[in-house]
C-alpha cells in the first residue's frame, strides 16, 4: 500500500510546468544542446546551455524551471534560489520545484512563519512533502501544539503513518522529550519505524538519553549483527561502556524539514527515478551540510544515473575525519572503477586499506577490483585478509570464500578453489552461484558429474530464471552422455540469454550430438556473432569454427574427449 501511494505520490507532483519553451531565432542550437543534456542528466552541461539561452529570454518559465531544475540537481543551491524568485514572480505560473528550492531557503533562514504561508496559500511542493514541512515549521515557530496535531494529520492518511510517526517522534526528542519519542517507537501504528537505518539509530540514541543502553544494545545487536562498521561499532562501544549518547538525528526545524526531503529521498529510491529523488537528496543536504547520509545517498543516486563524475564529487566532500569517511570512499572507488578509471579506484581502496585495514570490506572490495582486472594474485592475497578479519559466519564471509574459490580455480590451484567453495556452503548450503559455479567446474574437469548434477538442480530450483544456471543444468546432462535430456535445459538457457556465445555454443554442441545438425550449426553461426572483446575465454571463436568446419565429433576425436564420463569415481 505504502509503494503504491509512494508512486501516485510521484505522478501528482510532477515537476513541469506547461509554459512553451523559448524558440529565439539562431538559438535553436543551445535549445537543442539544453535538452539533450538534461535528458541524458548532463547537469551541469544543461546549466550552461540554458543560461545562454535565458539572456534572449529572461522571462521564459521553461528556461527558469529548467536552470532551477539543473542547480538543485547540481547542489547548487545558491544558484537554484534566485533563478527560483524570478520564476515564482512570474503570473499564471506555478512550478512546485521553485517552490522546493524558495522554502528550502525560508527554512534555512528561520522564516517558518512564510513557510507556513506559501504551503497553505498552495504554492507548496506536494501532500505528503507539505504536510511534514507544515508541522516542523511549526515547531519552528515555537507552537508544539501544532506540531503534533500537524504530524497526527499526516498520520491518519492512509498508508503514511509511518512518516508522519517517525517525524512526530524525531520532533519530540528535538525538544528533551525523549519519553515521549519512545512511547511513539514502542506504538503499535509505528511498526518498520526501525527499517532504516537512522530509524533504529534514532531510537538507540532515544534510549540511551533514557538511561536505557541496555535496550539500545539489543536493538543493534538485532538488526546490525557483529560484523560492524565504525560508526556502529563506536556506538556500541559507548552503550557498552555506560555512555549516555547525544541525541544528533535532529536537533532544529530546519533539521527537522532536512530530514523530511532524505527520508522522502530514501522511501522514493527504486520506486521513482533517481534523478527525481536526488533533487530532494539536494535539498536535505543544504538544509543540514552535515547530513552525510543525504550526501552518501546523492552521489549513489548520481552513479544510478550514470553520472560518475559527479558521484566522485559527492563521495569526495566526505570529510576524512568522518566516521563514514570509508563508507564514502567504497563509494567514490565503484564510481571511479565504472567510469574506466580503474588505476584510480585501486589508488582509492589500497590507501583505504592503510587507513581502514581492520575493516573486511575494504580487503574485499580490493579483491573484487583486482579478480575483475584478472590479477588474481593479488586478489587472493586481498580476500585472504579478509578473510583472516572474518570471525562471524554472518559476516558474509560465504561470500568471500566463494569469491575467493574463483580466484583460486583462475589461478589453477583447484584443490584450493574447490575447499573454498566447500566451505562457502558448509556457510550457506543452498546458495545458488555457489552451487552452479561448483557444479559447473566439476562438470568441466569431468569428475564428480553425479553430485554436480546435484548441485545444479538445486541451484535451478532456486533461481530457475537465470540463465547462467539453466545452462550448467543442460551442460551436465551434456557432459553425461544424456543428450535428448539435455536439449530443454539448454533451450530454455537460450531463450534466457539469448546473445551469450557460450550459452549458444553449448546449445549448438547439443543439437549435433541429437542429430539435428543443421541447427547445431546455426547455433555455432549465432555464438561467433556474439564473440567480442569482453567474452569469456571460454568463448572460443577458433574451436567454433573448426566445429563448423568438420563437425563436433572430428573436433572432439581430435581433442581425445568425449562428453561421456565412464569413470565417475573422480
Amino acid at each position: 500500500m505504502r509503494f503504491t501511494l509512494l508512486k501516485s505520490f510521484v505522478i501528482a507532483t510532477s515537476l513541469l510546468v506547461t509554459s512553451v519553451p523559448a524558440s529565439a531565432q539562431g538559438l535553436a542550437g543551445s535549445y537543442l544542446a539544453g535538452r539533450a543534456a538534461a535528458s541524458s542528466y548532463d547537469y551541469e552541461a544543461a546549466s550552461i546551455y540554458y543560461t545562454r539561452l535565458l539572456v534572449a529570454n529572461p522571462s521564459d518559465p521553461f528556461l527558469l524551471e529548467s536552470l532551477v531544475l539543473a542547480n538543485l540537481s547540481l547542489g547548487n543551491m545558491d544558484k537554484a534560489i534566485p533563478i527560483a524568485r524570478r520564476l515564482d514572480a512570474i503570473d499564471d505560473v506555478s512550478s512546485q520545484l521553485a517552490n522546493m528550492a524558495l522554502i528550502a531557503d525560508l527554512s534555512a533562514r528561520g522564516r517558518f512563519d512564510e513557510v507556513m504561508t506559501r504551503i497553505q496559500a498552495e504554492e507548496g511542493i506536494g501532500p505528503l512533502v507539505d504536510g511534514l514541512i507544515l508541522a516542523w515549521a511549526a515547531l519552528g515557530d515555537g507552537d508544539m501544539n501544532a506540531t503534533v496535531a500537524g504530524f497526527d494529520a499526516v498520520a491518519q492518511e492512509p498508508g503514511l503513518a509511518g512518516f508522519a510517526l517517525y517525524h512526530k517522534a524525531l520532533a519530540m526528542a528535538s525538544v528533551g522529550d525523549f519519553a515521549g519519542a519512545e512511547d511513539i517507537y514502542s506504538s503499535e501504528g509505528a511498526l518498520g519505524m526501525q527499517l532504516t537505518r537512522r530509524g533504529a539509530m534514532a531510537q538507540i540514541e532515544i534510549l540511551s538519553q533514557l538511561d536505557r543502553n541496555d535496550d539500545g544494545l539489543e536493538i543493534l545487536d538485532a538488526l546490525f549483527g557483529k560484523d560492524l562498521d565504525p560508526q556502529l561499532r563506536q556506538v556500541r562501544a559507548d552503550l557498552a561502556d555506560g555512555k549516555r549518547l547525544p541525541f544528533t538525528h535532529v536537533r532544529s526545524a530546519s533539521e527537522g524539514i532536512a530530514e523530511v526531503f532524505y527520508s522522502l529521498a530514501d522511501a522514493l529510491r527504486g520506486e521513482a527515478d533517481p534523478d527525481y529523488a536526488l533533487l530532494y537528496t539536494r535539498t536535505a543536504e543544504f538544509l543540514r551540510p552535515d547530513h552525510v547520509d543525504a550526501l552518501l545517498l546523492s552521489a549513489e543516486l548520481l552513479e544510478d544515473l550514470e553520472q560518475y563524475e559527479l558521484a566522485t564529487q559527492a563521495y569526495r566532500s566526505v570529510p576524512a575525519d568522518h566516521i563514514s569517511f570509508h563508507a564514502a570512499e567504497l563509494g567514490r572507488a565503484e564510481a571511479l572503477r565504472h567510469s574506466g578509471r580503474i588505476d584510480a579506484a585501486i589508488e582509492v581502496l589500497e590507501q583505504l586499506a592503510r587507513t581502514h585495514g581492520d575493516l573486511p570490506i575494504v580487503h574485499n572490495t580490493l579483491g573484487d577490483v583486482f579478480r575483475q582486472q584478472q590479477d588474481y594474485a593479488r586478489a587472493a592475497e586481498a580476500y585472504d585478509k579478509a578473510l583472516s578479519m572474518m570471525t562471524d559466519p554472518s559476516d558474509g564471509k560465504w561470500f568471500t570464500l566463494y569469491a575467493r574459490g574463483i580466484t583460486n580455480e583462475r589461478l589453477g590451484d583447484w584443490p584450493a578453489a574447490e575447499a573454498d567453495f566447500r566451505a562457502a556452503l558448509e556457510l550457506n548450503p543452498d546458495q545458488p552461484q555457489v552451487l552452479n559455479y561448483l557444479g559447473y567446474s566439476l562438470v568441466e574437469k569431468r569428475i564428480k558429474l553425479d553430485e554436480a548434477l546435484g548441485m545444479i538442480e538445486r541451484a535451478v530450483e532456486a533461481r530457475p530464471d537465470s540463465g547462467y544456471i539453466v545452462d550448467s543444468l543442460g551442460w551436465v546432462l551434456y557432459r553425461l552422455g544424456r543428450f535428448d535430456e539435455a536439449v530443454d535445459p539448454m533451450e530454455r538457457a537460450a531463450a534466457l540469454m539469448p546473445v551469450d556465445p557460450i550459452v549458444n555454443d553449448h546449445l549448438g554442441d547439443v543439437y549435433w550430438k541429437v542429430g539435428r545438425k543443421t541447427e547445431a550449426r546455426f547455433q555455432w553461426h549465432r555464438a561467433l556473432s556474439f564473440i567480442d572483446e569482453d567474452s569469456a575465454p571460454e568463448a572460443d571463436p577458433d574451436r567454433i569454427r573448426q566445429k563448423l568446419d568438420v563437425g563436433l565429433d572430428a573436433v572432439l576425436e581430435a581433442e581425445g574427449n568425449d562428453p561421456v564420463q565412464v569413470a565417475n569415481d573422480g
